[in-house]
């Protein structure tokens, strides 16, 4: 197994403390705080440990209340609100340094007959004939400041292949749309948990950079402050994240100083296997010092 992959699966692979509290690390992808994402993902297997039945998580709903520090471990615990005939719920808060950084509300449903339809994906290019975006990052290394260099360089789990990439460092203005091809770089095990937490985890990559994009703006951009506020994720059918997926993005709007974005999520062969929706931080700030979280 690809080593990056291993990394990855130890950090979704939390600790048990006592029953229903559990504890998770961190891995620094450049932000300067956790990964939204990454404590998104976490909480989902935190709750998932405490479903005692066959049941897959199908609607979390998140908010993100404190930057998480890289430095320290997050814990999570679970409050099983509701085990019912077909659906069990649980609540998720993270703590650290004694403060909820991020809580999370999260369902869970047995497979069952029902309605079924779909709307289908939009045209894109194959995954093969696009640049990883990693590979776009090291081309350009040389104009990236030395404290980040390592950190955004560094080998990563989850191959992301953008169709229509913006300029890393001074983009044009452009639609708010964003599509993106996304794999574990690696076979992952056959369980359908680590396959929605990888899931989770890719959702929150790149949501808000659609909504800079129409503003000519990038997320390193010192003249924005962004972050995540919110995340619901939605999972409509069953998938593999080691197989190419297509998230699809579109910012409908922004305004006062928040910014909304949405997605689809579909396997190559056309199948609607997951939906995200995002509000974020985009305020504007007159100098590096004025901002504040």
């Amino acid at each position: 197994m690809n080593q990056n992959v291993e990394e990855m699966l130890r950090l979704l692979d939390l600790e048990p403390i006592e029953r229903n509290i559990y504890r998770g690390q961190n891995r620094d992808i450049g932000s300067g705080r956790v990964f939204g994402g990454q404590v998104l993902s976490q909480a989902l297997v935190a709750a998932r440990r405490t479903v005692e039945t066959e049941r897959e998580a199908h609607s979390l709903h998140g908010y993100f209340i404190l930057p998480g520090d890289l430095e320290a471990p997050i814990v999570y615990f679970v409050d099983r609100l509701r085990d019912g005939g077909s659906f069990s719920t649980r609540r998720v808060t993270a703590i650290q340094h004694g403060e909820t950084i991020f809580n999370l509300s999260a369902s869970f449903h047995s497979p069952q007959e029902g309605l079924e339809h779909q709307v289908d994906p939009p045209e894109a290019p194959s995954p093969e004939s696009l640049t990883p975006e990693l590979e776009r990052i090291r081309a350009v290394a040389d104009r990236i400041p030395g404290e980040l260099r390592a950190v955004l360089t560094q080998d990563r789990p989850i191959d992301f292949r953008v169709v229509d990439p913006a300029d890393l460092f001074e983009p044009e203005p452009s639609e708010p749309r964003r599509m993106t091809w996304f794999r574990a770089l690696g076979a992952l095990p056959d369980s359908s948990l680590v396959h929605q937490a990888v899931l989770a985890y890719a959702s929150d990559y790149g949501l808000l950079a659609t909504v800079l994009r129409p503003h000519g703006l990038s997320l390193r951009d010192e003249r924005i402050q962004v972050a995540s506020l919110d995340h619901a994720l939605w999972f409509h059918r069953s998938f593999r994240a080691d197989e190419w997926l297509l998230y699809v993005a579109d910012s409908p709007t922004a305004a006062h100083a928040r910014g909304f974005a949405r997605g689809s999520i579909f396997t190559r062969n056309g199948d609607l296997v997951a939906s995200v929706a995002q509000e974020g931080l985009t305020r504007r700030s007159r100098s590096v010092s004025e901002v504040r979280p």
